[in-house]
């Protein structure tokens, strides 16, 4: 797997862009990617330190219109904590 295979795309919610304080940025990754490849992953895209990686399964949520119901779709997330020394990811400067 390539980096842009496992980093799908940024998670943009406010709770997300509190831990922008901290040094840590959220994203949706590939359900079969580990923490290892997740962090090599960002490391190489965005030419960062990282410290740690967090990762969840979210489970899908039941959604119903009428009488037809479902689920939405379960992805992986990984916050990934970045090391003091090491500069900042630009695409969420804007954002902060």
């Amino acid at each position: 797997m390539t980096a842009q295979d496992i980093i799908l795309r940024p998670i943009i919610t406010e709770r997300s862009m509190d831990l922008l304080q901290l040094g840590k940025y959220t994203f949706k990754v590939d359900k079969r990617a580990n923490k290892i490849q997740i962090g090599k992953a960002v490391e190489e895209l965005f030419g960062v330190k990282v410290a740690r990686v967090n990762t969840m399964n979210c489970l899908g949520r039941k959604k119903r219109m009428g009488i037809n119901s479902g689920f939405t779709p379960a992805f992986k997330k990984a916050i990934v904590t970045l090391k003091e020394d090491s500069k900042t990811i630009e695409f969420f400067d804007g954002m902060m």
